[in-house]
C-alpha cells in the first residue's frame, strides 16, 4: 500500500498520512495539522488516506484550497501535485513505507517498530481551582527549575507561598485580558528557568483552542507554533496538567510538531475556570535538556495557572460590567429594557462608528403645538409632553423599535437598527396605528380636564441609511443619517392632523399592508422628482 507525506515548499512542516485516517488542516492549535498563517481558517480543510489514494476536502475556508492552483471543493492528488490552503504551500510526496522488523523475545509472534525508551509523564487531574487529584509515580528527584531558595523543605514551601501570593497580588491589577496574558508570560520567565511559554486561549464560539501569545526566554515573539498539539489538545479535553521528560519519545504524544520543534522537557497546564471550564493552557519547555522539570515544578505551574485562571476570569467580568454600564448609561433612553439587555451583553456592540442598512423610519409631530404653548404655562407644557411622550415612547418599545431622538415636539423611530426583525416595516405600521388610537384616549381625558385635544400627523418611509454610535467613549447617541430620514421628515410635515402618510418603498415592503388611499406625488424638498405617497385609511 502507497504511503503518502504533505511537505511544505518552504521546508518547515512535514505530514505524514496514515491510511484510513482524516487529518484537520486549520489555524487553531487543536487542529491535526496547526498552520498559523493568517490566510488559513480555523478549519480550513481534511485531508485523508484511503485505499491508497489522497483526498483534500475544503471545509469552507475563507481562503480556499488549491490543487496545482485550481480551487477546489474536493479532489484527489497524486505526487508531486501542490496542495495550498490559502497561501500555505505542500507537496504530495509519495515514500516507500518502512518495513516491519521481527520483534524477538515475547513479541517474536508479531512485528511492531517500537519507540525509544521515555520516562513516564506525569500528569495531574485538575478538576476546579484549589482541588487535585495527584496521580504521581514515584520517580527520581531532580533539580527544581524553580528560582526560589531555601535551605529547608519547610522554607522553600513558605517562600513558594509567598511567591504565589504576590503573583496573585499582581495579576489581579490588570483589567485588560490582552495585558494580563502578558504579565502571565513575564511572570513566569521570572519564576522559573524555562526556554519558552505559550498562552493559547480557547475561542468561546468555536471551542478551538487558539494561540495568544509566545516569547522565548530573548523575549522573541514564537508564534506558539511550537505547542505540540498533541499535548495542547490532551490538557484541554482530559483536564490534565502534564509533565514530559522527554517529549520526542513519549509514545503518548505522536504529533511531528514535537520533533519538529526539538521539544525535549515541557509542561503544560489547563486554565481552569468556574463551573470547570477550561479558559486555555499555559505551556512551557525547555529545548535541549531532558528530565528538567519535577513534580514539584509541575504543582507550582498548576497553582499558577488556577491563580491567573481566576485573574482572567476578573478581567473578563470587569470588562463585562463596564461596557454595560455604558450602554445603560447613554442607550436606556432610547431602547426598550429588553433590548438594552440584548445589546449590553454583545461584546463591541458600543463603539464609535456604524454601517449601511435598510429601515423603516417613523417621524411624528404635534400639529399647531405652537400656537398651543402660547396659551400654556411652563408647568403645563412639559406636563403634557411628559405624559404624551412617555405614552408614544411605550408603544416605539411594544413594538421592537427604537427611539432616535426627541426633536422639540417631534418623535423620530426607526426599525431594523441596531436589532433587526424580517418583519421590521409591519412593526413601524402596527405602532403609527396604536400611536393615533392611544392619541384618541389620552384626548379623551385631558378634555375632561380641560384642556385643548392633541393632533399629531406622521410620515413613514423605508430605505438605507447610516445607523451607528456618534460622539465619544463617554457619551455616544444611536443615531440614523441619510436620504432616507429627510423623506420621512418631510412627510411627516405634509401628513394633516390625524394623517398617516406612507412612502412607496415602505408600501411594498409590508407583508401585510393597510387599506390606503393613493395621493398626488409630492414634490418634496431635495428631491429632483415627485415621490408616489400613500394615505393609510382609518
Amino acid at each position: 500500500m502507497a504511503a503518502f507525506k504533505l511537505i511544505s515548499t518552504v521546508g518547515d512542516q512535514t505530514v505524514e498520512l496514515t491510511e484510513g485516517r482524516s487529518l484537520v488542516v486549520g489555524r487553531a492549535a487543536t487542529s491535526d495539522v496547526p498552520i498559523y498563517d493568517p490566510t488559513v481558517s480555523r478549519r480550513h480543510a481534511q485531508v485523508s488516506l484511503k485505499n491508497g489514494t489522497v483526498t483534500v476536502r475544503d471545509l469552507g475556508s475563507s481562503n480556499g484550497t488549491f490543487v496545482n492552483g485550481t480551487q477546489i471543493t474536493e479532489s484527489a492528488v497524486q505526487d508531486g501535485d501542490i496542495v495550498t490552503f490559502g497561501k500555505v504551500a505542500f507537496r504530495v510526496k509519495e515514500v516507500t513505507p518502512p518495513k516491519a522488523v521481527p520483534a524477538k523475545g515475547p513479541e517474536a509472534e508479531g512485528f511492531a517498530v517500537r519507540p525509544p525508551e521515555a520516562t513516564i509523564v506525569r500528569q495531574l487531574p485538575v478538576e476546579e481551582p484549589g482541588k487535585i487529584a495527584a496521580k504521581v509515580a514515584p520517580r527520581p528527584s531532580g533539580e527544581s527549575q524553580l528560582k526560589v531558595a531555601g535551605e529547608s523543605a519547610e522554607e522553600r514551601r513558605a517562600k513558594k507561598f509567598s511567591l504565589l501570593l504576590d503573583i496573585s497580588k499582581e495579576l489581579s491589577k490588570q483589567p485588560d485580558v490582552d495585558k494580563l496574558l502578558e504579565r502571565v508570560v513575564d511572570i513566569t520567565f521570572q519564576v522559573m528557568n524555562v526556554d519558552r511559554v505559550s498562552v493559547l486561549m480557547v475561542e468561546d464560539e468555536s471551542g478551538e483552542l487558539i494561540p495568544r501569545i509566545s516569547r522565548n526566554r530573548l523575549g522573541e515573539s514564537g508564534g506558539s507554533r511550537h505547542v505540540p498539539q498533541s499535548i495542547a489538545r490532551r490538557a484541554v479535553s482530559e483536564r490534565l496538567a502534564i509533565l514530559t521528560d522527554n517529549a520526542a519519545a513519549d509514545e503518548r504524544f505522536k504529533g511531528k510538531s514535537i520533533v519538529l520543534q526539538s521539544v525535549r522537557s515541557a509542561m503544560c497546564a489547563p486554565l481552569m475556570g468556574s463551573e470547570g471550564r477550561v479558559l486555555g493552557i499555559i505551556y512551557v519547555d525547555n529545548l535541549t535538556a531532558t528530565h528538567s522539570f519535577t513534580d514539584e515544578d509541575l504543582e507550582f505551574l498548576i497553582a499558577f495557572s488556577g491563580i491567573a485562571a481566576v485573574a482572567i476570569e476578573n478581567s473578563r467580568l470587569t470588562e463585562q460590567i463596564r461596557r454595560e454600564a455604558v450602554v445603560l448609561s447613554n442607550f436606556q433612553r432610547y431602547f426598550a429594557p429588553s433590548l438594552v439587555e440584548q445589546i449590553a451583553k454583545q461584546e463591541g456592540a458600543v463603539q464609535l462608528g456604524g454601517t449601511k442598512l435598510p429601515v423603516a423610519i417613523l417621524f411624528s409631530d404635534i400639529r399647531g403645538f405652537t400656537r398651543m404653548s402660547e396659551k400654556m404655562g411652563p408647568d403645563e407644557i412639559a406636563s403634557l409632553l411628559t405624559e404624551y411622550f412617555t405614552e408614544m415612547v411605550e408603544i416605539v418599545f411594544e413594538h421592537g423599535g427604537t427611539l432616535d431622538k426627541f426633536i422639540g415636539d417631534a418623535i423620530l423611530a426607526i426599525w431594523g437598527a441596531p436589532i433587526r426583525h424580517d418583519d421590521d416595516c409591519d412593526r413601524a405600521m402596527r405602532a403609527a396605528l396604536q400611536m393615533q388610537e392611544v392619541l384618541g384616549e389620552l384626548n379623551k381625558k385631558w378634555a375632561a380636564q380641560g384642556r385643548e385635544p392633541v393632533r399629531i400627523g406622521i410620515g413613514i418611509n423605508y430605505g438605507e441609511v447610516f445607523a451607528g454610535n456618534i460622539g465619544s467613549d463617554r457619551r455616544l447617541e444611536y443615531t440614523v443619517i441619510g436620504d432616507a430620514v429627510n423623506t420621512a421628515s418631510r412627510l411627516c410635515s405634509k401628513a394633516g392632523p390625524d394623517e398617516i402618510l406612507i412612502s412607496e418603498p415602505f408600501y411594498r415592503a409590508l407583508s401585510s399592508p393597510p387599506s390606503v388611499e393613493p395621493l398626488e406625488p409630492l414634490q418634496l424638498k431635495g428631491k429632483e422628482q415627485a415621490v408616489q405617497v400613500y394615505r393609510v385609511k382609518r
